[in-house]
């Protein structure tokens, strides 16, 4: 408990970000919203999803983009004060290209969405980029920070300790943390408030555990991710103006797996981020009990929270409750990454 107490005193700096990261998103969208609504650019709801969404059709949806433009603001001014936090506070280390590689990812995911958030509202149905394409260009940019990144030399496992990987199979492992990251990101994006909540609980982990991997651009990137989701909060919320879109989940999703990866603790991540392992999980079962047991259903629906939405949540309570779990997920994942790091390698 001491660690975190102390880690919480000296988060005054990335509390700085975040509020920038914040107030960005909240301008952003009040410019971008009334353009959504200019170009109607509306969102085309899934004729078999719950009936009670069907009066969310034409809702503006590529509110990503303001998230993305935010965190990129941000950080671009997390660099350009380097020099101060260099000779005054350390803040950050000696270099900003672990900075660069996080926001590139986030930039190439956040393309990939719009496109497919392009072809849904141009074509006005809910069906983008193919699911081949999609993969294809999810693989290519993991590949791209993999390499840049150097892949993942050193895994820490928590509640077990760290563990040396070699490069080849610490960039296909990187790779796959990415891919597998965004599609349970972009899964949990279908409640009002649902991902934004969840990732910014989850960002707020990861800029809280900064200071204890030695690596402040990564807390610097988790602050700017969390308050451009609370300030995107303040126009998804229920009911929503906006959605995020493929444009933002995807975003967000490659952002998480990224700073897991800077950071060294890729698997802390599905741990604090169970909700988005939970959310793919269901898709995953409901998919192979439909075609191996003649059409039965595990699920009411899935993703998850369809089923539980069907259960009778309404979808405030299930945006509540997902949150809260992800909250002690991520207490559980900082314990058990102050576990692994005390074993050492």
């Amino acid at each position: 408990m001491q660690p975190l107490i102390e880690n919480i005193k000296g988060q005054g700096p990335y509390l700085v970000f975040l509020a920038v990261s914040f107030a960005l998103c909240a301008a952003f969208m009040t410019v971008l919203l009334p353009l959504l609504r200019r170009l109607k650019a509306g969102q085309s709801i899934r004729e078999d999803g719950p009936q009670a969404h069907l009066a969310k059709a034409g809702t503006p949806t590529m509110g990503g983009i303001a998230i993305i433009l935010a965190v990129l603001a941000a950080v671009l001014l997390g660099i350009a004060l380097k020099p101060l936090y260099d000779s005054e506070d350390r803040l950050m280390s000696s270099s900003p290209s672990a900075l660069l590689s996080m926001a590139f990812v986030m930039l190439a995911y956040g393309a990939i969405g719009f496109f497919d958030d392009y072809i849904k509202v141009t074509k006005k149905h809910n069906e983008g980029l193919t699911a081949k394409q999609k993969f294809a260009l999810q693989v290519l940019a993991a590949v791209i920070f993999a390499v840049w990144n150097g892949g993942a030399r050193y895994m820490t496992v928590p509640f077990l300790g760290t563990f040396r990987m070699g490069r080849v199979f610490g960039i296909l492992f990187e790779v796959f943390v990415m891919v597998a990251m965004t599609n349970g990101v972009n899964l949990t994006d279908g409640l009002d408030g649902l991902a934004s909540s969840v990732t910014a609980a989850v960002a707020l982990f990861f800029m809280l555990l900064a200071p204890r991997v030695a690596l402040s651009e990564s807390g610097i990137f988790a602050a700017c991710t969390a308050g451009a989701c609370l300030g995107f909060l303040l126009y998804n919320h229920h009911p929503a103006k906006v959605f995020m879109g493929d444009t933002g989940s995807l975003a967000l999703g490659g952002g998480l797996a990224a700073l897991a990866a800077v950071s060294g603790i890729e698997w802390a991540l599905p741990i604090a981020g169970g909700i988005y392992v939970a959310e793919a999980l269901s898709v995953i079962i409901q998919v192979f009990v439909f075609k191996t047991q003649n059409g039965r259903r595990f699920f009411r629906m899935a993703p998850l929270h369809h089923h539980f939405e069907l259960g009778g949540w309404n979808e405030v309570k299930v945006v509540r409750v997902f949150t809260l779990v992800t909250a002690a997920l991520c207490c559980l994942a900082y314990l058990g990454l102050m576990i692994a790091l005390a074993r050492g390698v």
